[in-house]
């Protein structure tokens, strides 16, 4: 069970990791191989945490349980288009 106080601090916390990445490789950081998939996995996990999130909120708006939404895959998430 994920309640919105630990999303959003989970969101902060991938905030934090993906903007020290991208200042590395700004400030001419070594940008190898792993940073890049990292920084990948960062995004795609910063978009479903985001989308449950939206779901949660959406269904509180609506009367219905946030507790019943659920993770999306990132095959899911990754599909939207803005």
């Amino acid at each position: 069970m994920t309640d919105d106080k630990s999303l959003l601090h989970r969101i902060d916390e991938l905030v934090a990791e993906e903007h020290e990445l991208r200042t590395k490789h700004a400030s001419g950081g070594n940008d190898d191989q792993d940073e890049r998939t990292r920084l990948r996995a960062l995004e795609v996990e910063l978009d479903q945490c985001w989308d449950l999130l939206r779901q949660r909120r959406a269904k509180r708006e609506f009367g219905e349980d946030p507790e019943s939404a659920q993770a999306r895959s990132a095959d899911v998430v990754e599909g939207y288009i803005n």
